[in-house]
């Protein structure tokens, strides 16, 4: 981050136990005996609406079965092979308005099934014990390269090598796990489980990832094109948008985006800076991990503020209730106007209440400033661009444009994940992109050239 230890910015506010408490698991595992409480609740419906509403498609009734009669290892495989990610995906898919919300439990008490929870059940267990699932089929003579080593790189990768392909994941940071390990709350994935997965991810062969090499930089996507069979893009949004109002440059004003990844990066949270009073622009998820984040760091206010009502917000309500319920105050219908200091030092952020009047935002003039020392930004990422090649991929709502296969309008080249116009920004989504992506690419393979003997 770019602003520095003052007076109000300072690290050291909790003590290391207060901090490892702060940051504990916010959702604990299930036992043994709550998991199997949880899935005699599922009534197994024929037409289960659950599994609709997963974007992977995970037959959930039959993992929950699975667990019901305590096989693990069959559970952990249901949801594996429709989603290789299950065990992020357990933790932070917003299930209240997927799956969970889907559950018909909810029209009998209101409370569905713990399908998350269950689902982080059986997949621990693959991951503690390090049991291998899938087998690779035969080398098929085919290499393609994976740009992105987030989720939906990641799951591309895993389905062609399952298929038999050869695939070489490259990514500009020093880590593979993009977003799920840079970009989520510490609180919702603790002790390297990013990690624990990927390695997990890789075991299966086939799978070279090479950290530390950047896209436009040490390799062009016209290189690319030319040295494998096929190129997926799963780079994500680099770019971070602007407030564009004064003061915006301080240097108390900061990416949410950039102290989410320097907080996960951090071995002693006691040594990361943390302002008294905290205000964090935008709704979404990444407003709240790094207003409850600065709550958690020992802040002492923090203010989430939205130019619109919590019902545009795309966090949805069980995060926006979380986030209340560590103490961030979320302020609704108000945009900022100027990013207020003295002497070059932030001192609150001037807000204008805001109305909707025939589905249009507008300023009603009147004004209010919120107390501030330390301002997040987290009003929407952006995509950039990557070098020679990549400006000859079309584009959509800043966007790269895809079809329903995930291909771009360069031949040889696909695309998913946040930088692609596929739906949801959604770990989730993105792992059923990079599995889209993944099944187009072996059918345009197939096609092309005969399988190696």
């Amino acid at each position: 981050m770019r602003f520095k230890e003052t007076g109000d910015i300072a690290a050291g506010r909790l003590s290391a136990e207060q901090l490892a408490n702060q940051f504990a698991d916010v959702a604990p595992p299930l036992s043994r005996d709550e998991a199997l409480v949880a899935a005699n609740r599922c009534y197994f419906c024929y037409d289960a609406p659950c599994i609709n509403a997963c974007p992977t498609g995970i037959d959930i009734p039959s993992f929950i079965r699975k667990i019901q009669t305590e096989n693990l290892k069959g559970a952990a495989t249901t949801i594996l092979a429709a989603n290789p990610l299950g065990g992020m995906c357990a933790r932070v898919c917003p299930t209240e308005i997927l799956c969970e919300g889907a559950c018909v439990r909810n029209t009998q008490e209101s409370q569905p099934v713990q399908i998350g929870a269950l689902q982080r059940h059986a997949t621990d267990w693959v991951y503690e014990q390090n049991v291998a699932l899938f087998r690779r089929a035969p080398d098929t003579g085919r290499h393609i390269a994976v740009v992105g080593a987030g989720p939906a790189g990641l799951a591309c990768a895993h389905k062609l090598a399952l298929d038999g392909h050869r695939v070489t994941i490259y990514d500009a940071r020093g880590k593979g796990g993009g977003l799920n390990e840079y970009g989520i709350a510490a609180y919702k994935t603790v002790n390297e489980f990013a990690q624990r997965e990927i390695d997990w991810l890789l075991s299966v062969g086939g799978i070279d990832l090479k950290c530390g090499i950047a896209l436009g930089k040490d390799v062009s996507l016209d290189q690319l094109r030319g040295d494998y069979d096929a190129v997926f893009l799963a780079i994500g949004l680099a770019g971070v948008n602007a407030l564009g109002i004064e003061g915006d440059a301080l240097a108390g004003v900061s990416s949410a985006v950039d102290f989410i990844e320097t907080l996960r990066q951090t071995r002693d949270l006691a040594s990361l800076p943390v302002g008294r009073r905290v205000v964090v622009i935008g709704g979404g998820n990444t407003a709240v991990d790094a207003a409850v984040q600065s709550r958690k760091l020992g802040a002492q206010s923090v203010a989430m503020v939205y130019r619109r009502g919590v019902e545009s917000m795309s966090a949805t309500w069980a995060e926006r209730e979380f986030a209340q319920k560590n103490g961030v105050t979320i302020i609704e219908h108000a945009r900022p106007v100027r990013v207020l200091a003295t002497d070059g030092v932030v001192t609150g952020v001037l807000f204008e209440q805001t109305v909707i009047d025939e589905g249009r935002l507008k300023g009603t003039g009147d004004t209010f400033t919120v107390p501030a020392d330390t301002v997040f930004k987290a009003i929407g990422q952006t995509l950039v661009s990557f070098g020679e090649g990549f400006e000859l991929l079309a584009t959509v709502g800043g966007k790269i444009e895809v079809d329903t296969h995930c291909a771009t309008s360069l031949p040889g080249v696909w695309a998913g994940g946040d930088c692609a116009q596929t739906g949801m920004d959604l770990t989730v989504q993105a792992v059923e992109d990079g599995k889209c992506a993944a099944a187009a690419i072996d059918r345009a393979l197939a096609e092309s050239m005969p399988r190696a003997a």
